[in-house]
């Protein structure tokens, strides 16, 4: 079963509620006996917190697989820009056979169908200077560099030489296809946001004008709903918790 965060239960008690609220307020306009609209209203309200659980479930789970790809694209990037040349050479030539290319290892030249595969990862995008460095070298031999990413220039240098790149994404998704991703990762672990690192990025001094704006639309919109209690209370929680964060708040989210 899908765990959710307490942001989702809030949405979905607050959509169920709203529903339920509205459905309640339009039917009684209609004179229709109270039983009657509290069992509709409830009815409603049922069907708005399922669908809602659907809904948010679905793109939540989307946004988690997302998050979770870009992190290992990135420690895999990581890994390559820190792990020893030959051992690079080796894992690329690993992911390349199992993808099913034509690839070998000869003393310490990657080649990839009679094209050198010249990895090069590092913390930051290659520029032109060392693209000019590789063409001096090599000339008019057919390569392709393999990097974490490019420098604009440096790119433009590449096509404008007729040579290859293989850039982060395109690694990452040769690697995680052919489920050769190198375990351990080198730094593979990275660091997870404690609980009170949370408190404190949620409650710190910035964070004081979103409580501000909220707080104050939901009392503006307490003049145009048939049941503004709620409306009212929870504005003015918001507005209060607004003054609070910016008298006591942290200084800054860590």
């Amino acid at each position: 079963m899908k765990r959710f965060s307490l942001a989702d239960v809030l949405d979905v008690l607050f959509y169920s509620l709203s529903a339920c609220f509205i459905a309640f307020g339009v039917l009684r306009y209609f004179r229709l006996a109270v039983w009657l609209c509290l069992l509709f209203a409830l009815l409603f309200a049922a069907v708005t917190c399922a669908g809602t659980a659907l809904l948010l479930s679905g793109s939540r789970q989307k946004k988690v697989n997302g998050k979770r790809e870009k992190e290992e694209r990135d420690a895999l990037l990581l890994h390559l820009a820190l792990e020893r040349e030959e051992r690079v050479r080796a894992e690329l030539l690993t992911a390349l056979v199992a993808a099913g290319r034509e690839a070998h290892l000869q003393g310490d030249v990657l080649e990839e169908d009679g094209v050198l595969l010249i990895p090069l990862f590092t913390m930051e995008p290659l520029s032109a200077d060392t693209i000019a460095q590789l063409l001096r070298t090599y000339g008019e031999t057919p390569f392709t560099v393999a990097c974490s990413d490019l420098s604009p220039e440096a790119e433009k240098l590449l096509s404008r030489f007729g040579k290859g790149a293989l850039k982060g994404d395109a690694v990452y998704t040769l690697f995680a296809s052919t489920a050769t991703i190198p375990d351990p990762l080198i730094c593979g672990q990275l660091p997870k946001r404690s609980v009170r690192a949370n408190l404190r990025r949620s409650f710190s001094k910035k964070n004081a004008r979103p409580f501000f704006v909220s707080g104050l639309l939901l009392l503006i919109m307490s003049l145009f709903t048939l049941f503004p209690l709620y409306y009212l209370i929870t504005g003015c929680v918001l507005l209060v918790t607004a003054v609070l964060v910016r008298a006591v708040g942290f200084s800054e989210a860590t």
